[in-house]
């Protein structure tokens, strides 16, 4: 089964708006909207210790959507130095589970597109590779952002198919079967499940470094062998060039 990540300090400070919540990697100085402003400025880079702090603090509830929503805006104008985004990815890694496949008798692998009108790849490529001995194919895939359809948008108009297995299930028809395609658990690098959510309606799809973090953090916690990464580019896809 799956191991549940230990090692996570949650803060748990009563008001992330108003006072500074102490955690593992707070410091007197460090507030929301601190950390918006630094991204806002753009005078510096974030420290690693603001970037995990505001992270965990956004999992945990603390710091607030409207919040982040500002920060994520703060990055899809200013960007993101290589370091900040390694940070970032960490961080929404760390805030959740990471799978376990060590029991498999298999080689795992996986791929992930960044996605593009009419991307439908996995969904022939997935059955494909892992009907080849020795060989499991556990994918968790995204849904739609912004005028692209996503993998399990496209799986869920089969009647009756359902991709929220959840991890231990997930785990159990992988092994059975040596396939699952299934939408990343609740317990899956949860930060990235809520920005997800808000980069989908605050046009922060197209920032490289916000699309990089929710990429891998989603494939490093699902942890397989070896990944594939499919980059999409042209008028269709969120890359231009």
């Amino acid at each position: 089964m799956p191991p549940k990540r230990s090692d996570i300090t949650i803060d748990n400070g009563t008001n992330a708006v108003n006072e500074e919540p102490k955690g593992k990697h707070g410091s007197p100085n460090m507030t929301p909207v601190s950390i918006i402003a630094t991204k806002r400025d753009n005078k510096r880079p974030h420290s690693d210790e603001e970037i995990k702090w505001f992270v965990q603090n956004f999992t945990s509830g603390l710091v607030k959507d409207y919040q982040m929503t500002a920060w994520l805006m703060a990055v899809c104008l200013n960007g993101m130095i290589d370091r900040e985004t390694a940070t970032l990815t960490s961080a929404m890694v760390n805030s959740g589970r990471i799978l376990d496949w060590s029991e498999l008798d298999a080689i795992t692998v996986d791929k992930h597109s960044t996605g593009g009108v009419g991307d439908k790849i996995s969904l022939i490529l997935a059955p494909l590779v892992s009907s080849f001995d020795g060989i499991a194919v556990p994918m968790m895939a995204g849904r739609g952002l912004g005028h692209t359809g996503g993998t399990i948008d496209k799986l869920e108009t089969i009647p009756g198919f359902r991709t929220d297995l959840g991890c231990d299930k997930f785990h159990d028809v992988v092994s059975s079967t040596g396939l699952a395609i299934v939408s990343p658990g609740s317990d899956v690098a949860v930060a990235d499940r809520k920005m997800y959510a808000l980069r989908d309606v605050t046009y922060t799809v197209r920032s490289l470094p916000l699309q990089t973090s929710s990429i891998m953090s989603k494939k490093i916690a699902e942890n397989p062998d070896s990944l594939v990464l499919d980059v999409k580019f042209g008028r269709a896809s969120f890359n231009k060039v």
